[in-house]
């Protein structure tokens, strides 16, 4: 049987639809998984209610969906920070982090939480790069445990330059993920926010493919999957020959074209580029 990937996309570009309108399009548009981010649910997400935590996961069970995990963690409530030089604006900050990790496993089974949030997590407060960074590190390490036994894990995002300037590269982010040493604390790719990463996407990808959980597509303006000229083919190379078993998540910056044409369309596009790689992988074979 020829290798499938499985395809999710991000709830924020069904913007204003309800959230049972917004899981049908997305079946419909032929998505396996849907990742949320947590301010489109509640203005404090970290107090949802347990009954209407399940009607959220009934819903996208209903529509044969499933639970990717969230992202965008800290949009709101407005004004938290996990690197401040502020201990109890930190410390409120990743009580939010642990409240989201329940939140993620009542939502679905082994979900992932995607860690960007440049605004939040960039340095303050005169803090160094340095002061910064070992302050989110100390705060990843203080949810690993609450994280692992709720099957839920935490993604450090690697996020360029120019939205934030703590860990950049995917080599930093895993050097991260390596000193905490705990399973629950991994890594993910995006496309859109390697602009600044020096080697090839997929010579990346296949170096840490080890704590690499989750994939984010977009082109590398934000725009929706084959609206620019990024050659997503050997980034997928990789991914097929490395069997990875996780989302492959559509995460667009431009809402204009409308939702159900970027669902679709990035769709279409991503089968195609995968398409055509396994035909070539074929005529390989044969050629041999």
């Amino acid at each position: 049987m020829s290798y499938r990937f499985r395809h999710a996309i991000c709830n924020e570009i069904f913007e204003k639809w309800t959230f049972g309108d917004t899981c049908k399009a997305v079946r419909k548009a032929g998505y396996a998984g849907i990742e949320i981010a947590p301010f489109t649910l509640a203005e404090d997400p970290a107090a949802i209610p347990a009954a209407r935590r399940r009607e959220y996961s009934s819903t996208m069970e209903s529509e044969g969906l499933k639970f990717a995990g969230l992202h965008w963690l800290m949009v709101s409530p407005k004004g938290l920070h996990v690197t401040t030089p502020d201990a109890a604006l930190r410390e409120r900050s990743w009580r939010h982090i642990h409240n989201l990790i329940d939140l993620c496993s009542d939502l679905g089974s082994s979900g992932v939480m995607v860690f960007g949030s440049p605004a939040q997590r960039s340095t303050t407060g005169g803090s160094s790069r340095r002061d910064a960074t070992e302050r989110f590190v100390d705060g990843l390490a203080s949810t690993a445990q609450h994280a692992g036994e709720r099957g839920v894990s935490i993604l450090v995002e690697a996020l360029p330059k120019g939205q934030c300037d703590v860990v950049n590269t995917l080599e930093e982010a895993v050097s991260i993920v390596r000193r905490i040493n705990h399973p629950a604390i991994r890594t993910m790719f995006d496309v859109h926010n390697a602009v600044d990463e020096t080697e090839p996407h997929e010579v990346l990808v296949d170096r840490y493919f080890d704590v690499i959980r989750h994939v984010h597509v977009n082109e590398m303006d934000g725009k929706h999957c084959g609206t620019g000229n990024y050659d997503f083919r050997p980034l997928l190379r990789v991914l097929q020959r490395r069997r990875y078993a996780g989302w492959i998540s559509l995460e667009a910056f431009d809402f204009s074209p409308g939702a159900e044409r970027i669902a679709q369309e990035s769709l279409r596009h991503l089968e195609s580029q995968a398409a055509a790689i396994a035909s070539n992988g074929a005529e390989g074979a044969k050629a041999r």
